[in-house]
């Protein structure tokens, strides 16, 4: 299932808004055959990894990420072609929360004599689903947000300036995640400040759709680009409607300070450079004010940290339980 998860990993990219899921085949005489979920209207990663193994399916295991889908959409259902291949056990990570699938795909194997086993790694899995996850249980975008900051949580100087806080690492793994994310939204003083494009560079992947909040002039860098005036609310449920699965935030702290206070933000990636600003003139990472009193504090728990080039990177998500405690 490790295998899986790793060849899951290569799909993240390309498989969007499909999930993107690991497939692995042992064999009956112990050799391995792998797939992964292809470009929308190609094999799911169970037909990839049967194709890959031929007639040697026969008595295997197989073991995938994510249910294997019951229904036909753009490609047949990966239950029949299972069955079919004459595969024996079905090791599954976890069920798909898509209600098109939920639950079908595994009582649909059990019916036809099949061994399926549930929960293998389940909880790497639904880290690694997260978006997907997200996305069929509440019908919106997973949301990231990305936001520099210097170790005195200074996102820009005094004049506004903000290029560049972190090294060029930093800046790659930015790439990345852009090239995760199905939508990028940014404020329109943002784009009148600084003038990007938010394409992906540099690294592979598909540049994600722009979104602006506010109006920009048709010469601006970011076009072609959505400019939303409505709630945040209402555009997370637009964006939700039309499959995106993931938005990245990178505006700058007004934009941040919104998402935020609206409990929007799903998951905080914090770049903290080795470098401080020395004074409170600059701007925070959130414009505005903030909590009244220290019961008010947002807590979260920390996901993951890495060290990028000389900066640090500190994923954080939203803690339901803490949430609960203030209430």
């Amino acid at each position: 299932m490790q295998t899986a998860i790793i060849a899951a990993d290569r799909a993240r990219l390309i498989s969007r808004p499909n999930p993107w899921v690991g497939a692995i085949i042992v064999t009956q005489s112990g050799e391995v055959f792998e797939g992964s979920t292809s470009r929308v209207g190609g094999p799911h990663a169970e037909i990839s990894a049967i194709r890959a193994a031929g007639k040697l399916t026969v008595g295997a295991t197989i073991y995938t990420t994510l249910e294997p889908c019951d229904h036909t959409g753009r490609t047949g259902p990966c239950t029949k072609a299972i069955i079919d291949s004459g595969i024996t056990r079905v090791v599954v990570g976890i069920v798909d929360p898509d209600e098109k699938v939920s639950g079908r795909g595994v009582a649909r194997l059990r019916q036809a004599g099949i061994t399926v086993d549930l929960g293998l790694m389940a909880n790497e899995i639904t880290a690694q689903l997260a978006p997907y996850i997200h996305h069929r249980k509440t019908k919106r975008p997973f949301v990231v947000l990305k936001m520099a900051t210097t170790l005195d949580g200074r996102t820009a100087a005094a004049d506004g300036t903000s290029m560049w806080i972190t090294g060029e690492t930093a800046r790659s793994r930015v790439q990345i995640l852009r090239a995760q994310s199905d939508a990028v939204v940014v404020g329109a003083g943002t784009v009148r400040r600084d003038d990007p494009q938010l394409t992906v560079r540099d690294v592979e992947g598909d540049s994600p759709r722009r979104i602006v909040l506010g109006e920009v002039s048709n010469e601006a860098r970011v076009n072609p680009c959505t400019q939303w005036r409505g709630s945040l609310v209402d555009l997370l449920d637009e964006l939700g409607g039309q499959d995106v699965l993931q938005l990245l935030v990178e505006g700058g702290p007004t934009v941040a300070a919104s998402f935020h206070r609206e409990g929007l933000i799903n998951q905080y990636v914090l770049h903290l450079a080795p470098a401080l600003s020395g004074g409170n003139d600059g701007l925070g990472v959130f414009e505005g004010a903030g909590i009244a009193t220290m019961a008010d504090l947002w807590r979260g728990h920390i996901v993951s940290t890495q060290q990028l080039g000389d900066d640090l990177e500190i994923i954080i998500e939203s803690n339901p339980q803490l949430q609960e405690k203030k209430k």
